[in-house]
């Protein structure tokens, strides 16, 4: 370590050398009220690749046509520095309106969706569709020699149910990313 206790190699233009070494990465689901408008998002993620952050999700829809504001729901990880850093750097920017981290603000609900493709016939097809009413994933296309599957939940649970369909040759998977908003009022 050197005079700054930054570890060798690291960046001095990233947000990471705040890092302490006591405190360790987090996940966190952090939700950006913006207005819709060109550029908004460019400007968000600009601002996670810019300083080195990761996303691991993203979604973005507009949430109030009159007031013409989208939703931004970004998940990422760092330290608690870092997530600190994060968050106000994006309530700096113009046009953003709430900032809100729903891992510590609170108690919240989470969700993704996700679509799979299973590729099955004979006792396959029956084993798909039973772990598939397990799971409650509905059935949304169907062919002779395929199901797609819809599911929402947890990103763990899409991830166990990915898991289990993959012997039974899972062939393609689409997912929306993660959304979320705080319990109560």
């Amino acid at each position: 370590m050197n005079a700054l206790q930054l570890d060798k190699g690291a960046s001095h233009h990233s947000a990471y050398d705040l890092r302490v070494p006591s405190e360790r990465s987090e996940t966190h689901t952090i939700t950006v009220l913006v207005d819709n408008e060109a550029g908004v998002l460019a400007r968000v993620v600009g601002l996670f690749s810019g300083r080195g952050y990761n996303i691991e999700s993203l979604t973005v829809a507009e949430v109030d046509h009159t007031g013409h504001r989208s939703l931004i729901t970004i998940v990422t990880r760092g330290n608690p520095s870092v997530i600190e850093q994060i968050r106000a750097q994006l309530e700096r920017i113009v046009p953003v309106h709430e900032v809100h981290d729903l891992t510590v603000d609170g108690d919240s609900v989470e969700r993704e969706l996700a679509l799979l493709k299973v590729r099955g016939t004979g006792s396959q097809r029956v084993e798909a569709l039973r772990l598939a009413d397990i799971f409650r994933a509905k059935v949304v296309d169907s062919t002779l020699e395929s199901f797609v599957f819809e599911i929402t939940g947890t990103t763990e649970k899409i991830d166990k149910f990915a898991e289990l369909m993959r012997p039974l040759e899972l062939v393609e998977i689409a997912r929306t990313g993660v959304v979320g908003i705080s319990r109560g009022l």
